[in-house]
């Protein structure tokens, strides 16, 4: 055998139509039905799937079994970007790709999604329409509501297009992913990571009131002198580590360190300390 057919094609009989990839992208609009503070997104987005699982695995129950399974642990990504990465990952379910592949291509692939999603329509399109319609709605003009709900409609659309993109570079780009599975997750990872990292500056907010008095006439706060000169968001990295650290190595329940998390905010504000 020639060293240029050493190395076998993956063959596989494409089980889903562009109509299923179609209601997939539909069925992905109701990701946020099934909320959970445990897995998030989990119940939603195993549901929109389902369908399609089913017929994928038709005659194999340990393989529906073993992705209903993987696609059930937590996700929290953008919902209008989702049908991205779910029509990306069902082609590669359909290929029957090694699982640990297409786990780590969600799990990579999430987080940037959503970072990308909140930056694009959270805080860019969808509030600049709100500003242009509310100016025409404030001057009683029917045209505001109309953009508004006519902008919201496109991006509902839009999240077809998502998914038979994903699907479709599922498709064609198989051979690469195949190859390169573990840079393109490494990469995506770190990604992920650098959003997460600034996700976490943005959102969790730890501000200490107590002051030092220098001479009769002169305060400094402590927050201000100390932490936000020297090491700006210390305070929100150090205590988001130790919820990482008791989620992971101690697999503390989430719900318990929420309500630590509100039990210690309330001590702390009582005493005046934030």
């Amino acid at each position: 055998m020639s060293e240029s057919n050493s190395v076998e094609t993956k063959k596989y009989t494409p089980k889903l139509s562009k109509k299923d990839i179609t209601m997939l992208g539909i069925r992905s609009s109701l990701l946020q039905a099934s909320f959970s503070y445990e897995r998030m997104q989990a119940g939603g987005w195993l549901w929109a799937q389902l369908p399609y699982l089913e017929r994928i695995y038709k005659d194999d129950k340990e393989g529906l079994a073993a992705a209903m399974t993987d696609n059930l642990e937590f996700i929290n990504t953008h919902p209008n970007l989702v049908g991205f990465l779910m029509g990306l990952l069902v082609s590669l379910e359909e290929q029957h790709e090694d699982r640990s592949v297409i786990k780590g291509l969600k799990l990579a692939l999430f987080g940037p999604i959503a970072g990308i999603g909140d930056a694009i329509f959270w805080f860019t399109l969808l509030p600049i329409i709100a500003g242009i319609s509310a100016s025409f709605a404030s001057e009683g003009l029917i045209i505001g509501p109309i953009i508004f709900f006519s902008v919201y409609l496109v991006i509902w659309l839009l999240r077809i297009t998502w998914t038979h993109a994903g699907y479709n570079l599922g498709v064609k780009a198989f051979e690469k992913l195949q190859e390169n599975s573990d840079i393109i997750a490494n990469s995506a990872t770190i990604l992920g990571i650098t959003v997460v990292g600034a996700m976490i500056a943005n959102y969790v907010s730890i501000d200490l009131l107590p002051v030092i008095s220098i001479g009769d006439n002169i305060s400094v706060s402590i927050q201000a002198a100390f932490f936000d000169t020297i090491f700006p968001k210390l305070l929100p990295m150090a205590y988001t580590l130790v919820m990482y650290y008791f989620l992971t190595k101690k697999q503390a329940n989430p719900v318990v360190l929420i309500v630590i998390t509100i039990a210690i905010a309330l001590v702390c504000s009582a005493i005046g300390l934030l």
